[in-house]
């Protein structure tokens, strides 16, 4: 009889009476289903370990390369980095200093004037301290033509010193709705404008910030504060 008759005749209620090689067959697909199971359970998850332990190689390969390059390129970095810090005093020495702010908005006042501009409230307000820098802002109402104001904003740039001017809330609109184009403006809001601050007065915006003591932070020329 074949293994195919031996098969289709089994009978399920007498194992023991089954031919040998029924019962190799039997036992190679019991085999084969915990040989799979195993798989499945154990060694599949052990796969999905092996492929992240894979990927984090590779991004600690990664890693290890970009800080081999910084390494690599420190010096560089560093004397880009005193570079920076030298620019940045010798700009911050371009702006006024704490006994040239007064003589700066009298001239910023005398450029309005000279450009013929009508300057109906110029409010200078308290002094907010930065870190290496001090802004000063200004409460502005000027009345002028469109020509005028671009005249001002000439006039405070050929300034002996370097003036930074930053609007804040500043309209630029007619004096009278009614007026033809290219007549008289009324510019209103407020303004800032910038100075450097000493060492003396860093070094107490350092002590405020930090009272319990401490290296200020480096930035240009220190921390600023009124």
């Amino acid at each position: 009889m074949s293994f195919f008759d031996d098969l289709r005749n089994l009978d399920r209620n007498n194992i023991g009476g089954w031919s040998k090689s029924v019962k190799f067959f039997f036992c190679a697909i019991i085999v084969v289903v915990i040989l799979f199971l195993g798989w499945y359970f154990k060694i599949s998850a052990q796969q999905e370990e092996l492929k992240q332990a894979q990927d984090k190689e590779l991004a600690l390969k990664k890693e290890f390369a970009d800080k081999q390059g910084k390494v690599v390129n420190l010096e560089a970095y560093r004397k880009q980095l005193a570079d920076m810090e030298e620019m940045l005093q010798t700009m911050l020495r371009q702006l006024p200093s704490r006994t040239e702010m007064p003589d700066l908005l009298n001239n910023i006042t005398q450029a309005a004037l000279s450009a013929g501009i009508e300057t109906q409230l110029f409010q200078p307000g308290a002094e907010v301290m930065k870190d290496f820098y001090a802004e000063k802002p200004i409460q502005l109402k000027m009345l002028g033509t469109y020509h005028q104001f671009g005249t001002f904003i000439s006039n405070v740039a050929s300034l002996p010193r370097v003036v930074i001017l930053t609007m804040h809330d500043v309209s630029l609109k007619p004096a009278d709705q009614k007026a033809a184009v290219g007549g008289t403006l009324l510019l209103e809001g407020t303004v800032k404008t910038y100075r450097y601050l000493d060492d003396e007065e860093q070094s107490a915006v350092a002590r405020a910030k930090n009272p319990k003591g401490g290296a200020p932070a480096k930035g240009g020329r220190k921390a600023g504060g009124e």
